[in-house]
């Protein structure tokens, strides 16, 4: 049986590429007898895309046709639908619900497309732009109401219906099951329970268990599992969030009953199952688009920085190598992307006596051999101007959780369980916890914090705030 391997994106195809975990409970053979059909295969957006072109024809066509305003209007008010959330994918679907959103952002569009117009030139100002975008806004929610009812019969008649898995066989779990089995609308089919400890009795449960808490990758490669639900069980709450992270790569939608869920209000990241709240939980981010552009920017601003910083590099080399003779650059074995290891560069600062000393030396900051040019480099954080070359190569990324050497990971892993998990996005050469001080001989625990935070919350704008801010370090000279 061969071992799941997270490189890059990758999901394991089937059910051999996962191992279970020592202990876990042999799975049931079902996937072949568990056929699902994949009408909705991009979920409900294809719909509602569909729906507003329909609305936007009908809109211009009442209006007197199509002009170069009209198509913007239309460019416009989709990306403010899209920026809105009102193309996501959701258990519950009401035109009633969406239709203030849907009003009021073909309005502020037609707005938006008059501004423009007037900024190019204010002959192109159509007066009739404002009917265009109210009609559109009223065939709008029409339309979406006439899709939201075709989605619900496609799920109702089992065209759409994704394997779902339950984390937690418990009243909650169970009840849950029991639901979504009486309410094929929601699209959603349960295939089983996951617990190390079920609660429920055999009798008193919808679907069956099919293994402990810890075979969750392997049931959802085993059975297709489309999405999970995390409901309450006899696992902790910390051992669960290890073990929802393992299927970071695979291709799951998860959501989870809130806790004291009979007071939880709704919000856009929340849906319903018949009353019962459920909270999508964020899609990893290496499983979307702007992760792909986040690797373009990578190539391109290091490729651009090696390029205009070669003067500075080349005089960096000079001084190290008149002050410390042969060796300019220092490459020292890190643990990156799902725990690979990779040569990193830096300027040499300092010769270390041997490999050991390379390989467990914690920090050099204080040492006595450190010379004038060794220190303003650490000081300036100057050293670290190689690893753009590891970051053009692709070893690591502008922005993520700094590598650490082999030597430790082993160390910290078992003192601070959260601490593999920085090992999900590629090693940065500045990171969340590096622009707030944590460096050197600061908390791991509180690092491995900051680095989880960043990833599960990230975004391309917040890379651009960390850049800016450790650009702000770097003239203030307060590396280490």
């Amino acid at each position: 049986m061969r071992t799941l391997r997270l490189s890059r994106g990758a999901a394991p195809r089937s059910a051999e590429d996962v191992s279970l975990r020592p202990g876990t409970t042999t799975l049931r053979s079902g996937r072949a007898s568990m056929p699902h059909r994949t009408v909705l295969r991009y979920g409900v957006r294809p719909f509602l895309v569909f729906a507003d072109l329909l609305a936007w024809i009908l809109a211009v066509q009442v209006t007197g046709g199509a002009n170069g305003e009209h198509l913007v209007l239309l460019a416009v008010t989709m990306c403010l639908y899209g920026a809105a959330g009102l193309y996501r994918s959701r258990l519950s679907l009401s035109a009633l619900d969406d239709s203030a959103g849907l009003a009021g952002r073909a309005l502020a569009a037609s707005a938006i497309t008059t501004s423009l117009a007037l900024l190019i030139d204010e002959r192109l100002v159509d007066p009739a732009l404002l009917g265009t975008a109210a009609i559109f806004a009223c065939s709008a929610v029409l339309a979406r109401a006439l899709a939201y009812a075709a989605v619900r019969r496609t799920r109702a008649l089992g065209w759409v219906a994704h394997p779902t898995l339950v984390l937690g066989a418990g009243r909650i779990g169970g009840h849950l099951a029991q639901l979504l089995l009486e309410h094929p609308s929601y699209g959603l089919r349960p295939v089983g329970f996951l617990d190390s400890d079920p609660l429920l009795e055999p009798d008193e449960r919808p679907v069956p268990v099919l293994g402990d808490n810890d075979a969750l990758a392997s049931v959802i490669v085993e059975f297709g599992v489309r999405d999970v639900i995390v409901a309450f069980g006899s696992a902790p709450g910390s051992h669960m969030v290890d073990i929802i992270r393992t299927c970071d790569r695979l291709h799951a939608e998860i959501f989870f009953v809130p806790r004291l869920f009979e007071l939880h209000n709704t919000s856009r990241d929340m849906d319903q199952v018949w009353g019962l709240p459920l909270v999508r939980l964020r899609r990893a981010a290496f499983r979307t688009f702007s992760w792909r552009l986040k690797r373009g920017l990578d190539v391109c601003v290091s490729a651009v920085a090696l390029l205009l910083l070669s003067p500075l590099l080349g005089v960096i080399a000079a001084a190290v190598r008149a002050e410390g003779g042969p060796g300019i650059l220092f490459r020292q074995q890190r643990v990156g992307l799902d725990g690979r290891a990779f040569d990193l560069l830096k300027f040499r600062s300092l010769k270390p006596v041997d490999e050991a000393e390379s390989a467990t030396l914690w920090n050099v900051a204080a040492d006595d051999r450190l010379g004038p040019v060794g220190r303003f480099l650490r000081r300036s954080s100057l050293d670290e101007l190689p690893q753009l070359w590891n970051i053009l190569r692709g070893d690591m990324t502008l922005v993520g959780p700094r590598p650490e050497r082999p030597h430790f990971v082993a160390t910290f892993a078992r003192t601070y369980p959260r601490y593999t998990a920085r090992h999900r996005v590629p090693a940065g050469l500045t990171g969340w916890a590096q622009v707030h001080g944590l460096r050197g001989d600061t908390s791991i625990e509180e690092r491995a914090r900051f680095d989880n935070f960043y990833i599960e919350n990230w975004s391309l704008w917040s890379d651009v705030k960390i850049m800016l801010r450790t650009l702000s370090s770097v003239l203030r000279r307060s590396g280490g």
